[in-house]
């Protein structure tokens, strides 16, 4: 069995039929079903049950599907490894990142771009859930993302930089009396104020974390509306609907003409953002020149 076999199987499992997969692959039908059988025969064992129109795997094949992916992507990772060693820094750059991590991306690649400018950028935005299995099947090297990083997988697999906190600031809209006389507004004053509470998936917990804050001063915060988007968030307040809790870095991305941020000195959490990425997978020469401007961070 070669690699080009364990290919051949591969896209037969993703596809479930082997027409599909043979069109997948560009090759004709007869052929594919020849190899797929050779498999069978050199494992002795039956890969796929062919009972239904779908073809599924077996025991054996879930194992073998398992097994191959990783030799796979361990060979991927090898021949990046090796032409780097002549080609220098170039290529694709995949990252995940958390929506509201998503703003501190933007300088970082203009900077990475000055310097490496034959390197393209791939982002994908989600939760702890799929970013967890973006890196395991290798779309993305590297996550941007509120800690601690709650994936389907065991925490000891990843490495983790954490970055400098992100402090929780108060967004009140211009157009409403709900701005504090001084440059900071205490937490315990948001009591009789509608918030508009970004409520992100159930790893990130930011808005958690605030209501936990409220609680601790004695009361329940006045949310009335909820929102997974820092956009629809800002544009709410700056209707005036309500004011919101956000961390400072969400903030770098948008015009704050029509809002105003004041600090909350009474606020005892902050938001710990990291770079997280697989302990024993290949990093790219661009993945890691990237880790080390946000290194620099950490030195200032």
């Amino acid at each position: 069995m070669d690699i080009r076999q364990l290919r051949y199987f591969l896209a037969i499992a993703k596809e479930g039929q082997i027409t599909r997969a043979a069109k997948k692959l560009n090759i004709e039908q007869p052929p594919l079903s020849r190899q797929l059988k050779m498999i069978e025969e050199e494992l002795g064992v039956t890969l796929f049950d062919r009972s239904g129109r779908q073809m599924k795997l077996t025991e054996a094949g879930t194992i073998l599907q398992a097994k191959a992916e990783s030799i796979i992507q361990q060979l991927n990772e090898t021949v990046t490894e090796i032409q780097e060693i002549d080609q220098g820094i170039q290529g694709m750059l995949s990252i995940g990142s958390v929506f509201s991590c998503v703003s501190l991306l933007p300088e970082k690649i203009a900077l990475f771009r000055e310097h490496y400018p034959r390197v393209t950028f791939k982002i994908l935005e989600g939760d702890h859930t799929v970013l967890g299995e973006y890196l395991e099947s290798r779309n993305i090297e590297l996550v941007l993302t509120r800690l601690p990083f709650e994936s389907n997988y065991d925490p000891i697999r990843y490495s983790t930089l954490s970055l400098p906190s992100d402090p929780f600031v108060f967004v009140v809209p211009k157009k409403r009396n709900w701005r504090p006389s001084q440059s900071s507004f205490l937490l315990k004053d948001l009591e009789n104020i509608p918030l508009i509470a970004l409520k992100s998936d159930r790893t990130i917990q930011l808005n958690e974390k605030i209501v936990n804050e409220c609680r601790r001063l004695g009361f329940e915060p006045n949310i009335i509306c909820e929102c997974s988007s820092v956009s629809i968030t800002i544009a709410l307040v700056i209707a005036g609907i309500g004011v919101t809790i956000l961390p400072k870095s969400v903030l770098s991305s948008f015009s704050i003409s029509d809002i105003e941020l004041f600090d909350l000195p009474d606020i005892t959490v902050q938001s710990e953002v990291g770079i997280v990425w697989l302990k024993n997978r290949y990093l790219s020469k661009s993945a890691r020149r990237f880790i080390e401007l946000f290194e620099l961070d950490n030195e200032e």
